[in-house]
């Protein structure tokens, strides 16, 4: 049995109970289907009723309605015991006309890849070397890259592959859905956090296209998380026993 257990909170007014069961289930599947033969990495999800609290030793994906929300909550950068936490803002989901299931999936793998928000890939062959974050879904995001379980939209996700420069195109597998054809690649509606090495500027957005609304890091999210030092974190303070 997998090691890393993940309760699922709905603390959003805008997802019902029904459709929240469904894909809890339908990311269950992912994770354990999909996910852990390519990056080693699984997960037990327990979907947790309104009444229901999680354990001292569950890490947390907390469904919300926005930033707003997870900061009136409680819902900080840490659970309430120091252990990772993921965000889902389903109603700014909803604003946008994306899915919020793509986004739990997101940032479900994303959290069980990269827990602490701080491994990174140096690829020094662009203009002196450049970090990118270990991020699996923000290169493959867009909802019309995802793909259906169960009748639930989760989200594409890249292969460990996407990060080694070494790979020619087409020689090897860069995504679940295979639309990625080399590493790095961003496809439409895709973005990846990088910091260039010799500017020294920070951390920056490098996007498919120009114009991305997903591009600016939501208060809240791992990307914001990312530039802030892990002793700088927030404890929750929601749902603490």
């Amino acid at each position: 049995m997998p090691n890393i257990h993940v309760a699922v909170i709905n603390a959003s007014t805008v997802v019902k109970d029904e459709d929240f069961a469904k894909t809890v289930a339908a990311l269950q599947i992912q994770v354990s289907r999909d996910f852990a033969p390519v990056w080693g990495i699984d997960a037990t999800l327990r979907a947790l009723s309104k009444q229901e609290k999680p354990t001292a030793h569950e890490w947390w994906l907390a469904i919300l309605d926005d930033s707003d929300q997870a900061g009136a909550l409680g819902y900080h950068d840490l659970t309430s015991t120091g252990l990772p936490i993921g965000k889902v803002f389903a109603k700014t989901d909803l604003h946008y006309g994306d899915a919020w299931s793509v986004t739990a999936s997101h940032e479900l793998l994303e959290m069980l890849a990269d827990p602490t928000i701080n491994l990174t890939v140096f690829d020094e062959s662009n203009r002196g070397g450049r970090l990118y974050a270990y991020e699996v879904c923000d290169a493959c995001e867009a909802d019309k890259f995802g793909y259906k379980i169960n009748n639930i939209l989760v989200s594409d996700f890249v292969f460990p592959s996407w990060f080694e420069s070494f790979w020619k195109p087409n020689t090897t597998q860069f995504c679940y859905s295979n639309k990625i054809t080399k590493p790095f690649q961003l496809l439409k509606g895709g973005y990846i956090g990088i910091y260039d090495i010799n500017s020294g500027n920070g951390w920056t957005q490098l996007t498919a296209e120009k114009v991305n609304h997903r591009a600016r890091p939501p208060v809240g999210s791992r990307r914001e998380r990312r530039s802030i030092l892990t002793s700088n974190r927030i404890f929750s303070t929601c749902h603490s026993e």
